[in-house]
């Protein structure tokens, strides 16, 4: 269920502290393990939870350093096809969340903060004494933070600033002269409050700068005169102000994202989790980040720095700084063995993978691709995803196994006329009531108890027995155990693509009495 809490701006009321978590992106230089179906938030690349799971579990004990606010249940904004998987984690995380906003199409970071702005200024409150106008706290859903602590009292300096109207980023105190980081100039510094010292002496509390300017990411020797000049910060992307400041922001300087943003969520609806806009509204926005749109043309910008071991994990050598290594400095995930070897990260999931003689190589190995690459120049891996789509190929859209809501699968085996599923379908749950135009299907149980629907027949399927779903027969299965349902699945006929769908009843709030017409390889579900 959705729930808000009432909002006030009054005098002595709590402000309220709103997370709203960008969960969006492809990830596409994280391939092989990172693809468009199951993007690099999702992952448990950085840690043993996902970073989306990460970036939830960091708010917990947030409001033990906020003075005079309180923090909500964060707010999830994800593209529609991970909409599964974002309400999966975060239930597995066990945190209550605000709603999953559902972007019908990417357009970047100003309509999408745009949307969670509107929405939180739209909700309802309890007396005329407040007001919905929550203080928004932008956090990326794909960032590595090792110190939370460090963190929360980051954001509960930047709470003050923002109730004044500020439009706070927080800068990242640089330890090295990166290349693939925009920096933020500070500028003069900005007080917040003042505070009396043993003496009376009331003094300014600074924790803001001004922002002089946002610069793009420098090259070499421009990096390193930043680090030495001491002016300079990471632009980390995370950000915190009220959400009437950035209507009122992004009405002055983009007024075209917000007209678009309004007219999506006047059409709005809400099934299960998750908040639906109106795609063609949406669509319309223009494409633009927060940066470019807002922070650097508005006047009342103001950055805080913080140290927090943060890196936003945009490459495979970022995963390597991050990750614990052993004593010839390799990182070592799966089924590995070495002999000479250091300075690499070397992933297996399925196969062994052993080493000999080799020096700073990222190898990531996945049921349906391997990946060798120096990690000095792991930024070329974008032009091998390019590569695969210009081929029109599926390894970087989807993995081999494939999450739904009711379970997965594992595509086994594919041949031109016929393709072999093991499907594991969760306790209590269903998959939809649909027909094949093209193919017809052998399903055969080998763990748990399958509940069948065929045409005008219902019956079970035990285990080691099988059953066949002829060509245009109206079907569905269903777990209704308490263990797994695992099955192998025999697909035959002259079109097996995953287009072949006609659905006529969802558990899950998918399109129903309409045959899904998307390209197979962005619409692997069942």
């Amino acid at each position: 269920m959705v729930t808000w809490r009432k909002y006030s701006n009054a005098p002595n009321y709590h402000a309220m502290i709103l997370p709203v978590i960008l969960a969006g992106g492809s990830g596409s230089r994280l391939w092989p393990l990172s693809r468009e179906l199951y993007p690099k938030q999702f992952l448990n690349i950085a840690g043993e939870q996902s970073m989306l799971q990460q970036t939830l579990q960091r708010l917990q004990g947030l409001e033990e350093h906020l003075m005079d606010s309180k923090c909500d249940a964060p707010f999830i904004i994800c593209n529609e096809e991970h909409r599964f998987i974002a309400a999966e984690q975060a239930r597995a995380s066990n945190i209550q969340h605000s709603g999953i906003l559902l972007e019908p199409v990417g357009r970047n970071t100003a309509p999408a903060i745009a949307l969670a702005a509107l929405k939180a200024l739209s909700k309802p409150t309890l007396d005329e004494q407040s007001a919905p106008d929550p203080i928004l706290l932008v956090l990326a859903a794909d960032h590595h933070i090792a110190k939370t602590s460090e963190f929360q009292q980051a954001i509960s300096r930047g709470v003050d600033y923002a109730k004044q109207g500020k439009l706070v980023t927080f800068g990242i105190t640089p330890d090295a002269p990166e290349t693939g980081y925009g920096y933020i100039k500070q500028g003069k510094p900005l007080s917040s409050s003042v505070k009396t010292d043993t003496n009376g002496t009331k003094q300014p509390i600074n924790h803001a700068y001004a922002i002089e300017c946002f610069v793009e990411k420098p090259d070499t020797a421009t990096a390193e005169e930043y680090i030495r000049s001491e002016q300079y910060l990471w632009n980390s992307g995370m950000f915190m102000f009220k959400a009437s400041r950035y209507v009122e922001e992004l009405a002055e300087h983009h007024p075209e994202i917000l007209a678009a943003c309004k007219l999506a969520l006047a059409k709005q609806n809400t099934d299960l989790d998750f908040i639906r806009i109106d795609a063609e509204a949406f669509k319309s926005s223009p494409s633009d980040s927060i940066d470019y749109a807002v922070m650097e043309k508005t006047s009342h910008a103001a950055v805080i720095p913080m140290d927090v071991g943060w890196n936003d994990i945009g490459s495979w050598s970022a995963i390597w700084d991050v990750s614990e290594k052993d004593e010839h400095n390799n990182v070592i995930e799966g089924d590995v063995l070495t002999v000479d070897s250091q300075h690499n990260y070397i992933h297996a999931e399925n196969k062994l993978v052993a080493t000999v003689g080799v020096d700073n190589l990222i190898i990531v190995e996945t049921k349906d691709a391997i990946l060798v690459a120096n990690k000095d120049k792991v930024q070329g891996v974008k032009s091998i995803v390019s590569q695969l789509n210009q081929a029109d190929r599926t390894e970087h859209v989807h993995h081999r196994e494939v999450f739904r809501p009711w379970g997965k699968y594992d595509v086994i085996d594919l041949g031109k006329r016929d393709k072999v599923k093991r499907i594991t379908v969760k306790p209590g749950h269903k998959l939809s009531l649909q027909m094949h135009h093209h193919r017809a299907e052998h399903w055969v149980v080998v763990a748990g108890t399958a509940k069948v629907t065929n045409d005008e027949k219902t019956y079970l399927v035990e285990e080691d027995q099988s059953t066949y779903i002829p060509l245009g027969h109206i079907h569905s299965l269903e777990n209704p155990g308490d263990l797994p349902l695992e099955m192998i699945e025999v697909q035959t006929g002259s079109h097996l693509s995953e287009d072949d769908i006609i659905r006529y009843q969802d558990s899950y709030g998918r399109d129903v009495r309409k045959q899904q017409v998307h390209s197979s390889k962005h619409n692997q579900t069942k």
